[in-house]
């Protein structure tokens, strides 16, 4: 399988060998090779359409490849279609017991820590980022379908229209793609802000959409919404007490590296705050396979103070400093198989790199390079400091430094992940904005469903700043349910009517800052992937603008497609 993608992959090097303004066209352009845009591909193929799918980076698959095993299901009931297809695959993968290196298979399901996979289901939601490659590879090899990697849009003069459509799009290198139709289904929404798409950045207003969880985030509170508790502010925070400055108790000698000058703001109001972003790190204890943590050579101590002084700042046992997830370490470890781990941000000071992401949806290549670099090295020093660092708790460095990178993954970058978690960049802005009422159901249900959101709201944080006690805080967390269930209108992945009549986008998706922490999910992008594939090559064979597509005809190729377009409980 791997020897069959490899050649393929060959064969595009040589077949892009060509002359730079040499043009290619196909039905469909998918610009993004998330798991939306491989799943858009892998419809319109089977649809009978000629299709390119273009990544920018020289990694495919974006975060379902990139580490992210511990898969943000919310309600499974829900997956259809070639999403449903690919944790399938994963299942049947796992199901040969050769693939179980460094423990049982039964062992691994019956883990009271790993909750996401159940023996008996007929998917299986948790796996190696190795594996989701295997399988997203033969899938597409599956497919008649152009996969060109390491191939990035020329941003400032790159998109080409006519008569409101997209004709063309042209990359730095030079090479020019033609299309019928186009998408972006990158996590930035690159093609969409250079095809003068309306869209946004950042966090609204509360009273934009009449909305209560978005904006500034700083005050502690508990609320209930529709029955439901939301948590704003209380989870992944400092212990009461740490203190912000160079020197303890010294305003005068400056803050601490990424803590803002001023307050956080007022609440509910708007700003350019997005969630911060981190590297989904795979670990493994299995000494045969692990590589220790490695100190950066451009380590900077003064950027870990903080974590330092959490702990010091705790009233009693460290064990007692939390109330949530493992008492010593700040990370969510799940297990995935033959001993490795999804292991994400957690409490007060982690692998989120809080507040430095404002200006990376706009930002150039150059500078989104330079931003990953500076987040992947954060991210190595946490952790050699969480293993080695003598001012961490000897309980802690104990236990870290039991874990580090896997041999066997991402070889070439020593087990660090290259994909970026980019939770929340550009968001576009349609005839039909998805806002906290569609999650909570307090809107009319849209009649136009093309997939469903069901994982709760959810914000990481935004923004580090000194409140009024003179002590370091985090704000801009929400965690809050909604819905078991709720549909995602075909109007929120089109551009509004009068804008461009042949561009799809299933990820940047007209969404609140709010909504878009429940939609933002690996599955739903896959749904909403094939959805808009489908709304593409329907367009095609109707000769129509995205906008005006008959919903009839769409829903009725969706379901045939196993699509999951309602759910009552």
């Amino acid at each position: 399988m791997k020897q069959t993608f490899t050649a393929i992959l060959f064969l595009f090097t040589l077949w892009f060998a060509c002359p730079a303004q040499a043009q290619h066209s196909y039905d469909l352009v998918v610009y993004g090779g998330t798991s939306g845009g491989v799943a858009a591909a892998i419809q319109i193929s089977r649809m009978g359409k000629s299709v390119i799918l273009i990544e920018p980076s020289n990694h495919l698959g974006g975060l379902t490849t990139g580490g992210l095993g511990a898969t943000d299901i919310g309600n499974k009931k829900v997956i259809g279609g070639i999403s449903k297809e690919f944790y399938q695959n994963i299942k049947a993968y796992y199901d040969n017991p050769e693939t179980w290196k460094y423990e049982d298979r039964a062992a691994y399901l019956s883990r009271p820590d790993q909750t996401r996979s159940v023996e008996g289901e007929d998917a299986m939601w948790t796996f190696e980022p190795s594996v989701a490659m295997k399988v997203y590879e033969k899938m597409l090899a599956d497919e008649d379908i152009k996969v060109v990697i390491g191939k990035r849009l020329n941003r400032e003069s790159g998109v080409k229209s006519k008569n409101n459509k997209i004709t063309s799009i042209t990359m730095e290198s030079g090479e020019t793609y033609t299309g019928k139709m186009f998408m972006d289904a990158t996590y930035e929404g690159d093609l969409m802000a250079a095809s003068d798409v309306s869209y946004t950045t950042g966090r609204e207003a509360n009273s934009q959409y009449g909305e209560t969880l978005n904006g500034v985030q700083a005050n502690f509170y508990n609320i209930t919404l529709k029955g439901n508790v939301s948590r704003n502010a209380i989870h992944h925070n400092f212990v009461p007490g740490v203190d912000p400055y160079v020197v303890k108790g010294d305003p005068s000698s400056g803050l601490l590296p990424f803590i803002i000058e001023g307050g956080p703001g007022i609440d509910g109001t708007a700003d350019k705050g997005i969630q911060a972003y981190c590297y989904r790190m795979t670990l493994t204890n299995e000494p045969e396979n692990r590589v220790p943590f490695e100190k950066p050579a451009n380590y900077n101590e003064l950027e870990f103070e903080l974590l330092f002084r959490n702990y010091e700042a705790a009233n009693g046992p460290i064990e007692k400093m939390y109330h949530y997830g493992d008492p010593l370490v700040p990370w969510i470890n799940t297990p995935m198989p033959n001993k490795k781990t999804d292991t994400n941000n957690q409490k007060g000071f982690s692998t989120d790199f809080i507040g430095q992401n404002f200006d990376y949806p706009e930002a150039s290549y150059a500078d989104r390079e330079a931003f990953s670099q500076k987040q992947l090295e954060y991210q190595q020093g946490l952790m050699w400091s969480l293993a080695y660092h003598p001012r961490i708790p000897k309980k802690v460095r104990e236990v870290v430094s039991q874990w580090g990178m896997p041999k066997d993954e991402f070889t070439d970058r020593n087990g660090w992940t290259p994909q970026l978690y980019v939770r929340e960049a550009r968001r576009m802005v349609s005839d039909y904005v998805v806002t906290q009422a569609d999650c909570e159901g307090l809107v009319p249900q849209v009649e136009d469903g093309v997939g469903m959101g069901s994982y709760g709201m959810d914000s990481h944080m935004v923004q580090r700043y000194v409140d009024h006690n003179g002590y370091v805080q985090n704000e801009g967390n929400f965690e809050a349910r909604g819905l078991s269930a709720y549909p995602i209108s075909y109007r929120s992945i089109v551009p509004k009517k009068g804008e461009k009549e042949n561009l799809l986008v299933p990820v940047c998706i007209s969404a609140t800052h709010v909504a878009f922490g429940s939609a933002r999910m690996e599955p739903v992008f896959m749904v909403l992937g094939q959805s808009a594939a489908t709304a593409a090559s329907l367009a095609i064979d109707h000769q129509v603008a995205v906008q005006d597509l008959d919903y009839n005809l769409l829903v009725e190729i969706l379901l045939k497609d196993n699509q999951i377009l309602d759910y009552e409980k």
